[in-house]
C-alpha cells in the first residue's frame, strides 16, 4: 500500500521532446553545437526551478553519434542538477548498441532512461510521483500505450512517443506510425501525458487526461511547464527557451 504524505508546495515539471542531439543538421542550426536544443531545454528548466525534466523521445538524432558529442551531452545532463527522465523514441530506440549504452548516457547519476535503467516506470517518493512509459526498443512499429501502468503514487505521469490519431487504423502497416489513439490516452488515467514525435506544441485527445506534445525546442521555441499544485490541479503553460 502506498502511503501519501501532504504535498508542501507546487511541483514543476518541464516537458520537451525531439531535441535531436547530433553532429550534422541540428548542430549547424546551433553554430556547430549538436547539443544546442538540449542546452536550451535544461537552461529553461533551471530558470523555472523545475523539480523534474521529461524528454519524450528522440533526444538523439540516431544511435550512431561521436563519443565527443555524447560526452558533452552527459556533462549537460549531469550539470542540470535535477532528475531527468528520458523516453527513447523512434530515432534513438533503446537497443543494446544505442547511445544510452556506448555513450554512457544511462550512467549519468540523475538520468533515468525508460527501457534501460528502468523497465517502464520511475518512482520519485519525495514528490509522491511516478513517471511511466513504453520505450521504443527497435525501429519497428509499436503501440506506445499498449500497456497501461497502474497508479502507485499521488501523481501519475505518462510518456509516449508517436503519432496521435483519434481513432487509429492499425490494419494497414504501410510504414511504422507508432499510433496513439483517444481511447488509449483515456485508459492511462494519467494526470499528464507527455507526448513526443511532433515538432509543434499542441494539446490532443478528447478525454479528461491532459495530453500534450511539447514540440521540439528549436521549432516551438518553448517547453511545456506542468505545475502540479498542492490542491491537486494540473496547470500547463508554454514557457520560452
Amino acid at each position: 500500500m502506498t502511503i501519501s504524505t501532504p504535498q508542501s508546495r507546487d511541483l514543476i515539471i518541464v516537458h520537451s521532446s525531439d531535441v535531436h542531439v547530433d553532429d550534422d543538421y541540428n548542430a549547424a542550426a546551433f553554430g556547430g553545437d549538436g547539443n544546442g536544443g538540449l542546452r536550451l531545454v535544461l537552461d529553461a528548466a533551471r530558470r523555472l526551478s523545475a523539480d523534474l525534466v521529461l524528454l519524450a523521445g528522440d533526444t538523439f538524432e540516431c544511435n550512431r553519434l561521436p563519443v565527443r558529442v555524447l560526452k558533452r551531452t552527459n556533462e549537460l545532463l549531469a550539470d542540470a542538477g535535477l532528475p531527468i527522465v528520458i523516453l527513447p523514441g523512434n530515432h534513438d530506440p533503446a537497443m543494446d548498441d544505442s547511445v544510452y549504452h556506448y555513450g554512457g548516457v544511462a550512467g549519468v547519476e540523475n538520468v533515468h532512461v525508460l527501457g534501460v535503467t528502468h523497465d517502464m516506470a520511475v518512482h520519485f517518493p519525495h514528490m509522491d510521483l511516478e513517471v511511466w512509459g513504453r520505450a521504443h526498443l527497435d525501429y519497428n512499429d509499436m503501440d506506445p500505450l499498449e500497456r497501461v501502468h497502474p497508479r502507485k503514487a499521488r501523481w501519475h505521469i505518462a510518456m509516449a512517443h508517436g503519432h496521435f490519431d483519434p481513432v487509429p487504423d492499425r490494419s494497414t502497416k504501410v510504414r511504422p506510425s507508432w499510433l496513439i489513439g483517444d481511447d488509449e490516452i483515456a485508459a492511462t488515467g494519467a494526470d499528464y501525458l507527455a507526448l513526443g514525435h511532433w515538432n509543434r506544441p499542441i494539446k490532443v485527445g478528447s478525454s479528461a487526461v491532459p495530453a500534450y506534445y511539447s514540440g521540439s525546442p528549436d521549432y516551438a521555441q518553448t517547453v511545456n511547464a506542468v505545475r502540479l499544485t498542492v490542491d491537486g490541479q494540473v496547470i500547463v503553460t508554454r514557457e520560452p527557451v
